[in-house]
């Protein structure tokens, strides 16, 4: 087998060229995990856990050619062998505004590649987030939108019983301190749940509607319509 390593780095450095030399010598490149944890910071932004598969780090990049270059060689878009449960999905799902490495259009790119390649749309995590909570929570207006365009349910609950609607409400960032971008961003959610019929009655295990979570009056506003 080669070097692990050399695919890592040509993944977190975009070397579409390079992945593609490795995967042709070793093919099992493409399925194995990854055994040492690592917070990889600037060109890709993101945890990558034990158990984690070279997908994963390429979803986490929005590497869309490469996780396709992966894919053709056998890559699992449904593995969840970290401790979180993670998919490649989730991790394509998960947004970093405040990152130069984030880019929308690659993000949705991303996503539409592992779901034609058969990525539950649904699938959730140990904490019961599918990547729509995930997409939510990071403020990933573009991928919300794609997910539900995707057919993804809006209405499910991660394991402290809130839907994604519900985490859509919360204030940005600590007593609504958060930055003008994901303000706008959450906004644009907000109206993306609106459009596609999700109502602010919807509540969650213990009786709260997403309206009753909603603590911000320009976000009550929105809501009332």
């Amino acid at each position: 087998m080669m070097n692990p390593e050399e695919l890592f780095d040509a993944i977190e450095n975009d070397d579409r060229a390079g992945v593609k030399q490795l995967l042709r010598a070793d093919g099992s490149l493409a399925a194995l995990q990854i055994r040492k944890a690592k917070l990889y910071r600037g060109k890709v932004s993101h945890w990558i856990y034990v158990g984690d598969t070279p997908l994963h780090l390429a979803a986490a990049g929005y590497r869309v050619e490469i996780a396709g270059l992966l894919l053709e060689a056998g890559a699992d878009p449904n593995s969840i062998m970290n401790h979180r449960w993670s998919s490649p999905l989730h991790y394509a799902a998960d947004t970093c505004l405040a990152n130069c490495a984030w880019n929308a259009r690659r993000q949705v790119e991303t996503i539409r590649c592992l779901l034609k390649a058969g990525a539950k749309i649904n699938a959730q995590d140990k904490n019961g987030a599918t990547p729509l909570h995930r997409a939510v929570r990071t403020r990933g207006a573009e991928a919300v939108r794609c997910l539900l365009d995707a057919g993804c349910d809006p209405l499910l609950k991660n394991r402290p019983g809130s839907t994604a609607c519900h985490l859509a409400v919360q204030n940005t960032g600590r007593g609504g301190s958060g930055s003008d971008a994901a303000r706008d961003a959450q906004s644009r959610i907000i109206q993306h749940f609106l459009a596609f019929g999700v109502s602010p009655n919807v509540k969650d295990s213990k009786g709260a509607s997403v309206l009753d979570w909603a603590r911000s009056e320009w976000i009550r506003e929105l809501l009332r319509g």
